[in-house]
Formats: C-alpha cells, structure tokens, sequence
C-alpha cells in the first residue's frame, strides 16, 4: 500500500456518549470541532504542533494519541511509515467528558485513511473498528465519525454502528466546568456488578431514550434517569452530580456528559433562541461559585471529514 497524498486536513467533532441510560451504546455529535493538518515529510520523524486545548500539555512526538492512531491505521493496511508534521488546533476540551480523545483517535484514523493511496481499503466500518479497539469502547467513536446520534455494538471482533434520528425541537446544551477528569478514574469507581432490576429498568429508559430523542421530546426526563453508572460516580464528581439534580428536579433532561465532568441537558425548544433549560439552567449555575462554561451545541450532523489538499506528485 502506498501513500498517496503529502497535506491532508481532517475535522472531527465532540460527542457526548451515554446520554444517561445508554452506556457504552449511545453518543451524540456536537457542533464543536477539532481540526487536524498532516503534512508528509522526506525525513523520518514526527513534529506535532498544537494550538488551543492541550497546548502546552500533550506530547509532541510519536507520544501523541494522534499520531499513534495515524500509525496504527497505517500498519493495518500495510502502508509505509513516514515522516510526519501534524498541526492541531483543538477546540473540544479535554478531560471533560466531550469525547477528546475519540475525537484525537478518529482524526487520526481518517488522516491515514486519507493520506493512502488507495483510501477504500480503511472504509469505515474499518475506521469505527480500529478507533474503538485504541479508544476501548465505541460510544464516542461512532457518532464523531458518522455524526448525528449513533448506536454502537459490538458483532464478534467486529464494531458496528446506526445513526438514529434526532427531533429538531432537542437542542443540546452542555455545562463545562473548569475541573478536568479522567476517564480511567470515572470509569474505575464503577461497580462489577449490578441488580437485575436495575439493568432491566435500564434497558427500558435507554430504548425510551430513543423514542424521546426521535419523536418524543415530552418524554426525555423520563427517558434520562440512568441506574448503573451516574450515582456511582458521585465521589469523584459531586458538583456535577449536585448540578444534574437540580436541573431535573427543575424539568430539564439532564445527564452527566460521558465520563463527566461535564452536564448535559438535552433540553427543548420553546421559541427562536430559547429552551426550556434556560431559566433553570441559569439559576442553578448562578449558585456555583466556581462557576460553569454553559454554551448550546446544536447536533453535528456531517461527522468527521478528510480532504486531500496536496497529492505527492503535486506538493
């Protein structure tokens, strides 16, 4: 397999998994992205320039999870490793439950994918496939490669995904605080195990879920109350925790965003530029005195994209 292209761009959007009862399963694209340029070098080597989020603080060399994912992708189609100068201007924090690191592992992927010279050997049940085998699980992945919300499984060794459809009345608004988290320590204050009625219950709010976000926004405070991972996390994020609380006892479909520490409240359309999130959502906020980051991400419905900007014949 040869490389083809010598400059290629990639942009991948954030994604909010879980969405309260579907864990490890649903995830939501956000309009909100990174963006990533590699540019081939004649020298072996690997140069990682980083703008925004994580400037400063993420590896700058093979060490980097892009560039890991990129070399990954090239080994499992047999291609070359070349020289590498990556530019990342990130734009979706990092270490707040917005699906950072799906989003690294995802550019990294298609930019591979785009720098081949036969690109349809990496399709994308391939690309969903080796993301969620360097990410751990599929819940971020799918919908920051496909866009809009996704459900993902997992078939024998392979990672499959559907995109469902999303109400335009549902308008996604996500809580950022200013506290990093990582997923490794939400994820480990997670029981082994769980009761039967708690997973049976669960298996019935997050296909509600479905239903609520398609067709039925009435239904989404319902829909949201999660049994198996929210209230286990408390420890290691109370003030988000403290903050869900208030908004659903408010009305508003609140949830922890992924491994948290972001909120997201799935809230609806009342009028141009309004939600029924709004009023409870500043009251609640206004409390905190260490204070929250509140913006309205509309669903991403493209999901990522690669182009080509220079092949190796032209650059």
């Amino acid at each position: 397999m040869r490389i083809g292209a010598a400059h290629v761009r990639v942009r991948v959007p954030a994604t909010s998994a879980n969405l309260g009862p579907g864990f490890d399963a649903l995830g939501l694209a956000l309009a909100l992205h990174d963006e990533l340029e590699v540019h081939v070098l004649d020298a072996p080597g690997v140069r990682v320039d980083v703008e925004g989020e994580g400037a400063g603080v993420v590896p700058d060399d093979e060490r980097h999870l892009v560039v890991r994912a990129l070399r990954t992708a090239l080994d499992a189609v047999g291609a070359p490793q070349p020289g590498l100068h990556l530019v990342c201007r990130n734009r979706v924090p990092h270490g707040r439950g917005l699906g950072s690191s799906a989003a690294a592992v995802v550019a990294g992927v298609l930019a591979a994918r785009a720098l081949l010279a036969d690109p349809d050997a990496l399709d994308d049940d391939a690309v969903l496939t080796l993301a969620t085998q360097i990410e751990g699980h599929p819940d971020n992945a799918a919908p920051a490669l496909l866009g809009g919300l996704t459900l993902a499984w997992t078939d024998a060794d392979d990672v499959r995904a559907v995109r469902l459809p999303v109400h335009p009345d549902v308008v996604p608004v996500v809580a950022v605080p200013a506290q990093h988290l990582s997923t490794a320590k939400a994820r480990g204050v997670l029981p082994s195990q769980v009761p039967h009625a708690d997973a049976a219950a669960q298996a019935a709010r997050a296909a509600l879920l479905v239903e609520a976000l398609g067709r039925r926004p009435d239904l989404l405070l319902p829909a949201t109350q999660d049994l198996l991972h929210q209230e286990h996390r408390r420890p290691v994020m109370p003030r988000s925790l403290a903050l869900v609380d208030a908004l659903r006892a408010a009305g508003v479909a609140a949830v922890v965003s992924g491994a948290g520490p972001t909120v997201l409240a799935l809230a609806r359309r009342t009028g141009p530029g309004a939600t029924d999130a709004d009023a409870a959502l500043a009251q609640a906020v206004a409390s905190d005195a260490d204070g929250w980051r509140v913006t309205a991400l509309p669903v991403d419905t493209a999901g990522a994209s690669a182009t080509v900007v220079a092949d190796v014949a032209g650059r």
